[in-house]
């Protein structure tokens, strides 16, 4: 799956969990962006992604994430597996 593939879906995510049609989001996008983004959206959205791409997250990899481009990027490396 190519990156843009990636974006669309996690905008798809987000427009979801944030009940915002309009919603669009970018890799440098953090939860200072957008209204509503607390502790339980984020859950919502590391859960519904992990469902969407069929992936598991670690904790420490949950950890390090501060912005759209850090959940992309790190889905891009579970899709593309070990190497």
């Amino acid at each position: 799956m190519d990156e843009q593939a990636i974006y669309n879906t996690l905008s798809r995510l987000f427009r979801e969990t944030f009940e915002d049609a309009a919603l669009v989001v970018h890799p440098a996008t953090s939860a200072d962006d957008i209204d509503g983004w607390d502790s339980y959206r984020n859950v919502e959205l590391l859960m519904a992604a992990q469902e969407a791409f069929g992936i598991t997250f670690t904790s420490r990899e949950v950890d390090s994430m501060q912005s759209v481009g850090d959940l992309a990027a790190s889905i891009h490396r579970h899709l593309a597996g070990p190497g």
